[in-house]
């Protein structure tokens, strides 16, 4: 069992950084390395409570596929997915938005199990868990772009970059930390 938080300030609105987190389109596009794509369950759009969707992806040169669900959900505060059918024992992913007077810090909180009991714990310490965390921070500094230059309004969701200015909303701060 492993834990992945990751920290993320973002000069945008609570709203527009839990929608953008949720949006099926913005995931596609903030994890260009893997190819990621929708193939079964919502595959566009803003995610809510009890959707499904199913993600097609290259992880380690290997084409997988993990169906999630949304298993709570309190806009804009929180939201968490959870796996239900894929390749690791058990995979639990939460999603924070706290509001600050600069904007919005995003939580991202990981929390797996890798398949194949002793070996699956020995990849979690080797590498796993690292990959993880790149792959969640990548993502998030990417949906912190979307949010603060106003290209969230591309998948629907925000304000362009002019109107949160106007609002006096300062650069954020990024950081993460592993459990």
């Amino acid at each position: 069992m492993a834990i992945i938080r990751v920290e993320t300030d973002i000069a945008a609105r609570p709203e527009t950084c839990f929608d953008l987190a949720r949006s099926v389109d913005a995931h596609i596009e903030s994890t260009p390395g893997t190819g990621e794509r929708a193939v079964g369950g919502v595959t566009t759009g803003l995610l809510g409570l009890g959707d499904e969707v199913t993600w097609r992806a290259r992880h380690f040169g290997i084409t997988q596929e993990l169906r999630s669900r949304i298993t709570a959900y309190d806009r804009p505060r929180h939201f968490r997915d959870v796996m239900v059918r894929g390749a690791f024992h058990r995979f639990e992913h939460d999603h924070h938005f706290e509001a600050l007077p600069t904007g919005t810090r995003m939580v991202d909180t990981c929390d797996f199990t890798a398949p194949l009991g002793f070996f699956g714990a020995v990849a979690e310490r080797l590498f796993l868990t690292a990959y993880l965390t790149q792959f969640l921070q990548s993502r998030a500094d990417l949906l912190k772009q979307f949010a603060e230059s106003g290209a969230g309004t591309r998948f629907g969701v925000g304000e362009p970059a002019a109107a949160a200015d106007e609002r006096g909303l300062a650069d954020g701060l990024s950081g993460q930390s592993i459990v």
